[in-house]
């Protein structure tokens, strides 16, 4: 499980931040000060930083020079500032930003592409005999290649990369759509299931890899492991 530093001294956005980190199977560690922050690094190793600029006893450029001398994580910076100055300050000590008010998927793809441009996000998922590599794009179901379109691509990929979570249709038709850039309706996705379905499951009638929860949507099955 990822482990993401959280330093962010306004409680009720941090709290906000922390269930959803969590909900989607990070361990949050949050520090509200610069000094907290220090002594995180110093206690837990971690994979990710969400940093605020503003902190009561500093700033989070500080954070993110010690944050690279201690552990040499990706930092992202939550700024409610997108002056030219702070978004330069921040990338030359390497971090990247994303200003305040974000949107929550927005932020969960900037730190989906930071572990994985680190090397910290796994590439290699496995489960019920399918294997899914994400640097190569390659399927395979019990040594067999198996050819995805774009959009049963992508969806398989919203079930890996939210092991722990019940998604709701409403919810992938949302991603399926922002991927698409075209309009996919109920009816489609129902399709896509189906399809992606008899592509990676074992035994299609009896899905092991993408669970039906009734009248709430669809999950991961057991057994996802990654690396």
């Amino acid at each position: 499980m990822k482990r993401i530093l959280l330093v962010e001294d306004e409680q009720a956005l941090a709290r906000h931040l922390t269930r959803l980190l969590q909900a989607e199977g990070f361990t949050v560690v949050h520090a509200a000060t610069q000094r907290a922050a220090a002594a995180c690094l110093e206690e837990t190793p971690l994979d990710l930083a969400l940093v605020d600029i503003s902190l009561p006893d500093g700033n989070g450029f500080a954070v993110c020079t010690a944050i690279k001398q201690a552990q040499a994580i990706p930092v992202l910076f939550l700024t409610a500032s997108a002056d030219e100055d702070s978004v330069v300050t921040g990338l030359c000590l390497g971090g990247d930003y994303i200003t305040k008010p974000f949107r929550p998927r927005e932020l969960l793809a900037r730190i989906t592409a930071a572990l994985r441009k680190s090397g910290r996000a796994p590439s290699v998922f496995s489960l019920h005999g399918l294997t899914v590599d994400t640097a190569s794009g390659m399927v395979q179901k019990q040594g067999q290649e198996v050819f995805l379109s774009p959009l049963e691509y992508r969806l398989l990929l919203i079930f890996l990369n939210n092991p722990n979570m019940i998604l709701t249709r409403d919810r992938l038709l949302d991603e399926l759509w922002d991927a698409a850039g075209e309009f996919v309706n109920n009816n489609t996705l129902t399709v896509y299931i189906k399809r992606l379905r008899e592509k990676i499951e074992p035994e299609p009638s009896a899905p092991q890899i993408i669970l039906t929860v009734r009248g709430t949507g669809y999950r991961l099955g057991g057994g996802h492991g990654s690396k």
